[in-house]
């Protein structure tokens, strides 16, 4: 008759107390693996538009070279005068200024442009210089209809 085999041990199970630290240690090891990985990268930048559009000054225009700026009262109008655009909640969403100039009948035309606004407001409100806050819908502002009067 052939030998039967030797009996294998039996397996040991490690204790509760050892498989709970080793538990423990492989999931920081995980966690700390991934807060390594993410760590380093940027979150995506959020999406931006160019709010253009134009702004007029009827009162006060006079010309100045090849352009133009306000006198009598509008003396703060002028190529590079600020641009604030707010967001639905009224925070500062974006800034630029007035850019080129062209005087005509007695007015000054301003081309507007300002650059990363965040996309995603039901409207915006732009304000130019200290002049008060003019509405706009966010559809308005992201397809380039800003047009402003003042005087």
């Amino acid at each position: 008759m052939p030998a039967e085999p030797p009996a294998a041990a039996p397996k040991k199970r490690p204790s509760p107390l050892l498989a709970g630290i080793l538990g423990l240690a492989v999931g920081a090891g995980a966690v700390g693996a991934t807060w390594a990985i993410t760590a380093n990268q940027e979150p995506p930048a959020p999406a931006t538009f160019t709010l253009t559009g134009a702004f007029a000054l009827t009162e006060g225009a006079t010309r100045d070279g090849d352009g133009c700026i306000g006198t009598e009262g509008y003396d703060d109008i002028s190529e590079g005068t600020s641009v604030t655009v707010y967001d639905g909640a009224g925070k500062v969403a974006a800034t630029g200024n007035l850019g080129k100039s062209k005087y005509a009948a007695g007015a000054c035309a301003f081309e507007v442009s300002v650059p990363d606004v965040p996309k995603g407001e039901k409207f915006y409100q732009v304000e130019v210089s200290h002049r008060g806050k003019v509405q706009l819908s966010g559809e308005e502002a992201e397809a380039g209809e800003m047009s402003v009067t003042l005087g």
